[in-house]
Formats: structure tokens, C-alpha cells, sequence
């Protein structure tokens, strides 16, 4: 037979089979990938070497610097939120070897008078007022807090220990600076770990980040500190030793500061680029004496187009910017996590696949029932990897679930599995806006701040977190 003799319904089945064996194949593929990341974290967990530390959260939060810490918080039209998160942060961390950096942009007044309102008259509050309309980008924003950092380091004479990344919707736990600060004393980058907050009026659209997070942050990053590999910075809780910075700033020249302008995804950038300058990097898991987790709490998108355009920045810099920027790394667990971080595009050519896969075979099965299909029959070969892509989803569902109960509660775990189709809805748009950005980036387009709207915070969904 022909292809150019096949009816309509045989051209159906043929395009199952092959969806089937592109959609199957890296599907294992990525299972496998995954699978060796779970071997790692098990054998760390039953050696040891994977243990949670604890500490006293009231204890912890209270002990003063033994250097100068500066928090930079970059803002633009963040009036909802800012406040809320200079209020918390100046109350959680009374050090008085801290400062606040928030940058602000001079055509937002509101951001502006929400920051200075919400500090109450504290000096260790210092509002940056950019010299530009915004918003330029999240970078451009870091790089002159840095450069207000420098100037009062040279009035004072007194120069910072470490610099914080935070967001403007960020709650921060009591006791994260002190174990931020404990980090640096082994390390030029240290990163804690971020939970997404659940919202009640987006439990599935929001929530998917409590699931991708949990996991993220209680095994993949585990694994990745474990193994030696570059640590990516997460934007927030996050510390740099001040002497890596100024590396960081003299090998950019020009007197720019340590922040890439050109990339997206500049945490990211800086997280690897610590490792590429000789610095070691921790990831740190520590728990407060009442079982919470120290960790950065924020509110993520609620709504689905919020949802893409965060994901697909996130793609953009670190799967596309980032394989032009940074490169290969020839060591193998480097080479590795480089190739985990880049599959964002592939993965949503994949699921695209897999999801058209079910529309083509659901017609099939119907043409079937109404004894119009075509008798296709899988060989073998093909029915083994059917089975081990489905026996390979139930360890990842089970491994979902798992890791949400552990840190949001069962009803959240068992909302993880619904949510997944969610995931990978989002991912699927957001690999399609991602490329055309990069396509036009290519063309010469600037990088914008394509930033997400923030309009509630941790404490205002649940205030209780402040006791």
C-alpha cells in the first residue's frame, strides 16, 4: 500500500503512531532524566547527607549581625504590595546591622509613597529614586541600588558583608537572615528556599507553583548543592558575599554593576556565574523549632495569562537567553543541570504532543467503535514504551503528591494531581511566547521588564504567618 492510497482515517492512525513514538520516547526520556534526580536525593536522604537543620526561629531572628547586611528590593508600580513587605521585613530582622534598598522609579509616586509610609520613619529603610522613567529592567533596577550601595559604603566607610535579593512581594522569615548570613561563611552564594502561598480564589492557576516548588526546592536543588554543580538564584532569599559582587561588577566593566541588563533572568545568570568565578554556592534547608520551613514566602500569579507571561520570561532567559549567554560546561553534572534547565522549550513541543496524541487516538478509538477505523495494530516494541511512559507517570504523580503534603497539608497534595494538566497547559503557551520573544529578540528588540502584577501578599491571605 501507498501513502498516497491511504483513506482520511488510515492518514488518522498513521499520525497516532507517530505522535505516539516522538511524544513516548521523550517522554521516557525526560522520565529517566528525572528518575536519576530521585536516586540521588533517596541515596542523600538515607545517609544523611540530605538532613534538615533546625533552629530556634525566636532566637535566630533576634542575634545580631556579625556584618552589614543590605536587602535590595527592586519595585516598579508595586504600590499594592511594597508596604506590606518594608512593614514585615524591618519588624522580622531588627538587626540594626541591616538596610533596605528599595528601588523606585521617579514616574511612580504611589510605589514611592507606599514604601516610605510603610517604614515609619526607620533609618534603615533607604528608598532609591532611579534618575529614569520605568521601567527600564528588574537589572537596571539592582544595578543602582547597587551603586547607592557603594556610595554610602564609601561615606561611611564601613563596607556591607552581604547583599540580599528580595521581590516586592516577598514575606520574609525571622530567621532567614542570621542562617543566610551563617551560609556565606562557607560560601559566596547562598539560596533558601521560596513557598508559594496558596490562594484560596486560585487554588489551581496559583497553586500549580506550590507543587512545582515543593519539589523544586525539596529535592532537585538538594540534589544540584549535593553533587557541586552551579546553584540558579531564585531573585529572593537569596545572599552574595559583597566581595563576589564587586568581581562580578570589575569583570563587567563600564561601571554598570554586577547585573546583567541584557539577560531576563539575571538571578539566574548570577547564581551560575558565581560558580564560574571560582565561588562555592549552598542551597540550605532549615527548619524553625515550631516545624516550619525558613523560607521566602510569596503570593504567585492567580490568573492564567499572569501565569504565561512569568513562565515564559523564565523560559526566555534561562532556557534560550542562557544557552547563548552562558554556554555549555563540559563537566558532566554541569553539563547535566544545563541541559535540565534548557528543556523548558522542548518540554512544551512534547506536551503539545502528547495532548494532541489524545485528541487523534480519542477519534481513532470513536472511528473504531462505528467499525470506519483502520485495524492498526502496535508491535511490542511500541506497547513497552506505552508502559513505561504510564508506569513512569505514577512515580511522578506519586513524587508530586508527596512532596506538596509534606509542606502544604493532604488537600493540597491531593489537588497536585488535577493540577498538573494545569502545569503543563501553561507550559505549552508559555514555550510559544517564550520563542517568538526570543525570535524578535533577535531581531534586536531590547529586553523589557515583562514583570507579573502583584495585588496581595502572604499576610494579608493568611496574617496568622506573622505570629
Amino acid at each position: 500500500m501507498t501513502l498516497g492510497s491511504f483513506t482520511p482515517l488510515e492518514w488518522l492512525a498513521l499520525a497516532e503512531r507517530e505522535l505516539l513514538l516522538f511524544a513516548g520516547i521523550f517522554f521516557l526520556l525526560g522520565s529517566l532524566d528525572e528518575f536519576a534526580v530521585d536516586l540521588v536525593w533517596v541515596w542523600l536522604k538515607c545517609t544523611g547527607r540530605a538532613r534538615t537543620r533546625s533552629v530556634s526561629r525566636a532566637t535566630f531572628g533576634k542575634w545580631e549581625l556579625d556584618g552589614k547586611a543590605a536587602v535590595m528590593i527592586p519595585a516598579w508600580r508595586e504600590a499594592d504590595v511594597i508596604g506590606t513587605t518594608i512593614a514585615h521585613a524591618l519588624a522580622a530582622w531588627p538587626q540594626s546591622g541591616l538596610r533596605l534598598y528599595v528601588g523606585c522609579y521617579r514616574n511612580d509616586s504611589a510605589t514611592v509613597a507606599a514604601a516610605v509610609r510603610a517604614a515609619g520613619g526607620d533609618p534603615r529603610l533607604r528608598v532609591v529614586i532611579l534618575d529614569r522613567h520605568g521601567p527600564s529592567t528588574k537589572a537596571d533596577c539592582l544595578n543602582r541600588l547597587y551603586a547607592a550601595l557603594e556610595e554610602d559604603e564609601l561615606r561611611t566607610g564601613e563596607r556591607y558583608r552581604m547583599v540580599v535579593l528580595h521581590d516586592a512581594e516577598d514575606m520574609v522569615d525571622p530567621a532567614a537572615l542570621k542562617v543566610l548570613e551563617a551560609g556565606l561563611e562557607a560560601a559566596q552564594f547562598v539560596q533558601i528556599p521560596v513557598l508559594p502561598e496558596p490562594l484560596p480564589d486560585s487554588r489551581w492557576v496559583s497553586g500549580h507553583y506550590c507543587d512545582e516548588f515543593a519539589e523544586a526546592h525539596a529535592k532537585t536543588l538538594v540534589v544540584r548543592d549535593a553533587l557541586g554543580a552551579a546553584l540558579p538564584a531564585a531573585g529572593v532569599g537569596c545572599a552574595f558575599d559583597r566581595a563576589i559582587l564587586a568581581r562580578l561588577a570589575a569583570e563587567r566593566g563600564g561601571g554598570y554593576g554586577p547585573f546583567s541588563v541584557e539577560s531576563l533572568t539575571e538571578d539566574y545568570e548570577l547564581g551560575l556565574t558565581v560558580k564560574g568565578l571560582g565561588g562555592k554556592a549552598r542551597f540550605l534547608r532549615v527548619r524553625g523549632d515550631d516545624g516550619r520551613l525558613v523560607a521566602t514566602r510569596a503570593c504567585f500569579p492567580a490568573e492564567l495569562d499572569q501565569a504565561v507571561r512569568q513562565k515564559a520570561r523564565w523560559i526566555h532567559g534561562i532556557a534560550l537567553q542562557g544557552w547563548d549567554r552562558l554556554g555549555w560546561h563540559m563537566h558532566p553534572v554541569e553539563l547535566w543541570m544545563r541541559m535540565r534547565d534548557r528543556r523548558g522549550p522542548m518540554t512544551a513541543v512534547v506536551l503539545a504532543s502528547a495532548y494532541l496524541l489524545l485528541l487523534v487516538a480519542a477519534l481513532v478509538w470513536l472511528a473504531g467503535l462505528f467499525g470506519v477505523g483502520p485495524s492498526w495494530q502496535f508491535d511490542p516494541l511500541v506497547k513497552l514504551l506505552v508502559a513505561a511512559n504510564f508506569a513512569s507517570s505514577l512515580w511522578r504523580v506519586a513524587a508530586r503528591i508527596m512532596f506538596t503534603t509534606r509542606e502544604y497539608g493532604l488537600a493540597e497534595g491531593l489537588r497536585a494531581l488535577p493540577r498538573i494538566v494545569v502545569a503543563n497547559v501553561i507550559a505549552i503557551i508559555a514555550g510559544r511566547r517564550a520563542l517568538f520573544a526570543y525570535v524578535r529578540s533577535l531581531g534586536g528588540a531590547s529586553p523589557q521588564w515583562d514583570k507579573t502584577s502583584h495585588r496581595t501578599h502572604p499576610l494579608l491571605v493568611r496574617p496568622e504567618l506573622a505570629a
